[in-house]
């Protein structure tokens, strides 16, 4: 154990992020730079080491929390990092991107604030980056199997870097001009440079993966035709495909969804663009949906310097502590303030959107709304409530409802789905096709950055174990697992 005491005499202290003023004039990230090495020690020294580590089964990915803890309050920074990637391929995204299922099941959070689980992760990662203790792991042989990876987001990367070390010789394909995913065009930079995605990219070069872009499966190359070039494939496509809202007005200009809009500021940041074709400069901002997506359209319409910035959701406002139905350890749904609302703008709960209203150009310049509530478990407007807010951008940030069908990937493999409308798979994450496999979000649905690095891992190991007889991959999560919440 760390510090038998550092529960009782340290506080919970969390990263310091740059003042607001200056952090919405520049893309980088919105921490200060170094602020977190001189106190993690300490923060890490809160660490009970619980008999039963419950941060464990908040983790989908089973990281060993106590263990690295244990080795950053002692300020063992290499043993820390050997720990920390025994568990996980992607330490920096998940440290920076998650949203820390492991703290809500932290047994200090029973009746005090949890460990910063996730900042100890970051520091531990960023200080191995720079001492040089995260190396190319090359594996020793070769096992003459071929894999394909279709999609580049974290569960594709993970499963990659898995085999490839396994021996396999893996190609990852990505329609994009980029690798990353999501990652490198639905997180904007402001959360997470993309410097930490371009040196694993490197680290995975030099173990033997390799990179195919601007090559969409079902498109540029058939399904079935990959599937005869390889010995097997894994689908990490995700799900892409975003909820629409289908109300009067819809087809105005000034319309997009989130995965419309996100990605083009992020291509100005990688050189792409001088201004982004869609931009919230000098504009009234409307987003629609209250979550992570969501946030993030709001802290890039800041940065491009919107004229007002207005957040629609419409469920109730969640409240500030757990409630009785959603005790320890489940993840509570509670009221978060992100980095991008404490930058400006308006949060507007318990309201539906009725209509756009255009101007004679046909681009939108009003959003009509109405309060909504529950009767009886179903929503109903409350009469008398309608009004209209400025609206000359809105972007729609609802949530995907599923894997991309419409460039014939799907059909031309012959996938069965579930009754979810996610590709169908086995206890080894393997679909109805022999030797095609699932994972992440197009296996899942819509899910978190630490869920889709654990089934890529899973998911590698039931591959290795279809070309090989065995694996002595980790896999952390069947299938079926879910969440830790109600």
């Amino acid at each position: 154990m760390a510090d038998p005491k550092g529960f009782l005499t340290t506080g919970r202290e969390g990263a310091k992020t740059r003042p607001v003023a200056e952090r919405v004039k520049d893309w980088n990230e919105v921490y200060v730079p170094g602020s977190l090495l001189p106190i993690i020690s300490k923060q890490a020294g809160r660490c009970m080491d619980c008999g039963i580590p419950f941060c464990h089964n908040g983790c989908p990915l089973g990281n060993l929390i106590p263990e690295w803890n244990d080795y950053a309050y002692r300020e063992d920074w290499s043993a820390a990092s050997e720990r920390l990637h025994a568990t996980n391929n992607f330490p920096e995204f998940t440290g920076r991107l998650c949203p820390a299922p492991c703290e809500a099941a932290c047994v200090l959070g029973i009746n005090q604030p949890a460990v910063t689980i996730k900042n100890v992760e970051v520091s531990i990662i960023d200080k191995a980056w720079d001492s040089g203790d995260v190396t190319p792991q090359p594996p020793e042989r070769l096992s003459g199997k071929t894999v394909a990876v279709i999609g580049s987001g974290p569960a594709g990367l993970a499963a990659a870097q898995q085999l490839t070390r396994a021996g396999h010789t893996v190609a990852v394909y990505e329609r994009a001009d980029r690798i990353g995913g999501l990652l490198r065009y639905g997180i904007p930079e402001f959360k997470m440079e993309k410097v930490h995605i371009n040196r694993r990219i490197e680290q995975m070069r030099a173990e033997g993966t390799k990179f195919r872009t601007e090559i969409e499966i079902g498109r540029d190359i058939d399904a079935a035709k990959l599937r005869q070039r390889y010995d097997a494939v894994v689908i990490a496509a995700g799900a892409t495909v975003s909820r629409d809202l289908p109300v009067p007005g819809r087809e105005l200009n000034g319309i997009h969804f989130a995965m419309e809009y996100l990605p083009l500021a992020n291509k100005v940041q990688e050189g792409d663009f001088v201004q982004p074709p869609i931009t919230a400069e000098g504009k009234h901002v409307v987003v629609i949906g209250g979550g992570d997506t969501g946030a993030d359209c709001v802290g890039t319409a800041h940065r491009q310097g919107a004229l007002s910035v207005t957040q629609l959701e419409i469920m109730p406002r969640p409240g500030e502590e757990r409630n009785a139905g959603q005790p320890w350890p489940t993840f509570p749904m509670l009221y978060k303030v992100t980095s991008a609302h404490e930058e400006g703008g308006e949060r507007i709960y318990s309201v539906s959107t009725t209509h756009f209203e255009g101007d004679e150009d046909g681009n939108v310049q009003f959003l009509h709304l109405v309060e909504v509530e529950f009767k009886d478990g179903k929503l109903e407007q409350k009469p008398g409530t309608e009004r209209k807010i400025p609206a000359q951008l809105v972007t729609l940030a609802m949530g995907f409802t599923g894997t991309d069908r419409s460039n014939g990937l799907v059909e031309q493999f012959g996938l069965e789905l579930d009754e979810r409308g996610n590709i169908a798979r086995d206890a080894d994450f393997a679909t109805n096709v022999d030797g095609v496999f699932v994972a992440g979000d197009a296996g899942r649905g819509q899910s978190l950055i630490v869920w889709a690095i654990a089934e890529g891992r899973s998911a590698a190991r039931g591959v290795d174990r279809y070309l090989t007889g065995a694996s002595e991959l980790p896999a952390p999560i069947r299938p079926t697992d879910r969440a830790l919440t109600v």
